[in-house]
């Protein structure tokens, strides 16, 4: 799970102070980081200490049940600072109003107001305006438009790596997920916002640009514009300095030109992340998910043959309702003929207002946790065989931590931030942000070890 407080120097001259907690995806970050942005045009002051903030924001994750839970304890931990601090606004945004709608109010009656998903842009008239306690801005979020060029955004600790949304929504009908009810129909971005903003990005230092979306690789066909090749090919020749990756992908929608625009270009990572859930074609048939294992061994191979060196990473899901002992060795064969650089795996989270919750024969929480530890123990080799064949080998690394003297921690092109392995450094000096050739000198189950040329 994704958490963030977005912090400043210290409390500010004005009573205009805000503090933020980001929970959840990398596309929530987003979202919290353009709410600052648009207070801060307006004067706000973002501190590094709850307890001198006139204002504190909650902008949370639903999307799974420990997400919701993790949402409901920092709101109420934020809560104390109404009465032992400076705080007189209280707002709670993102997924978790959008889910529970007006009932939350009843159940959090500390927090002042909650906006949906659709209603970010009213962050600062409810934070400077009176409200009566409880009040919930719950707009449809299909009828926002989506973000433009020059929208004001504050980065997080002046970071290299920022996340840039191309799109929001989902049109899917994922059995298991709530995304679409939370967030919309798909709305890709324009081509020129996006690649404008990445322009923006890069002047402020930033090294890195994620490109996210509930389906990335379904960006531009619910427009009709020339698509994710096209903007990445857009992106690769406006900023060639510039990281450039993927995240969040989907089998149905990710095209051949995609990977062809990525062995193109030097600056685009050679890295796919493209969430399967699973690999046993009955599971797949009642998850929603209109492939088959076949079609993915078929998709995978042809990405390897396409960009040499490609890092492939997935999420799966275990103990789906009806996963049987079959299924799930179905699953474990899947992942050891593939071998992915990296992997994730999730534990199946019901909801009685999930379409999965219907299905018959769910699965045991211990059982689909043993089916969880089987997969990521088998990971575990998996990644320690892969990572060894960059001993000895030169590569860059983007330069991102300094925990102690003479130690640097940093990611290669085909680490993606937050998700996967690191790589430890040991140089004397260098500075935060740069790019650095490496030789990897040791490697382990999911980091690796370098010395900086």
């Amino acid at each position: 799970m994704h958490f963030l407080t977005f912090s400043g120097a210290g409390m500010g001259a004005t009573e205009k102070t805000v503090f933020l907690v980001s929970l959840g995806c990398a596309r929530n970050q987003v979202d919290s980081e353009l709410m600052l942005g648009s207070l801060g045009a307006a004067g706000w002051e973002v501190i590094a200490d709850p307890e001198d903030a006139t204002a504190i924001v909650i902008n949370t994750c639903s999307f799974i049940e420990s997400a919701a839970d993790e949402s409901i304890e920092a709101i109420l931990e934020m809560a104390v600072y109404k009465t032992q601090g400076r705080c007189r606004k209280l707002v709670v945004t993102g997924c978790l109003p959008e889910r529970y709608r007006e009932q939350i109010s009843t159940e959090l009656p500390e927090v002042d107001a909650f906006l949906g998903t659709g209603a970010y842009a009213e962050i600062l008239q409810v934070i400077e305006e009176p409200v009566a306690r409880g009040t919930c801005l719950l707009p449809d979020p299909d009828l926002i438009q989506p973000q433009g060029a020059n929208a004001p955004r504050q980065l997080h600790d002046k970071a290299a790596v920022a996340y840039l949304k191309i799109a929001e929504g989902c049109s899917r009908h994922c059995t298991y997920c709530i995304i679409p009810k939370l967030r919309g129909k798909q709305k890709s971005r324009r081509p020129e916002d996006i690649i404008a903003e990445a322009e923006g990005l890069a002047a402020r230092g930033v090294k890195e640009i994620v490109l996210v979306a509930q389906d990335t690789t379904y960006y531009g066909q619910d427009t009709g514009s020339a698509g994710l090749a096209g903007l990445l090919d857009g992106l690769a020749d406006a900023l060639p300095g510039l990281w450039i990756r993927l995240l969040y992908g989907h089998p149905e929608s990710i095209q051949p030109d995609v990977w062809a625009v990525v062995s193109r270009h030097t600056n685009i990572c050679s890295y796919f992340d493209i969430p399967i859930q699973h690999a046993s074609n009955g599971i797949l048939h009642r998850m929603g998910r209109h492939y088959s294992a076949d079609d993915l061994l078929t998709l995978f191979d042809r990405i390897r043959r396409a960009v040499p060196g490609v890092a492939l990473r997935t999420t799966v899901i275990t103990g789906f309702p009806g996963e049987t002992q079959e299924d799930f060795a179905a699953l474990t064969r899947f992942v050891s003929r593939v071998r992915f650089d990296h992997l994730g795996v999730f534990t199946y989270s019901d909801s009685d207002d999930l379409p999965s919750h219907q299905l018959p024969h769910h699965v045991p929480v211990q059982t689909a946790q043993d089916r969880h530890d089987s997969l990521m123990a088998l990971q575990l080799e998996i990644s320690k065989a892969n990572n060894s064949r960059w001993l000895d080998t030169e590569v860059d690394v983007l330069v991102e931590e300094h925990p102690e003297p003479g130690v640097y921690i940093g990611r290669t092109m085909l680490q993606a931030p937050e998700v996967d392995g690191l790589t430890i450094l040991h140089a004397d000096h260098i500075e935060r942000g740069t790019i650095v050739r490496v030789r990897i000198t040791d490697t382990l189950e999911y980091d690796l070890i370098g010395k900086v040329l």
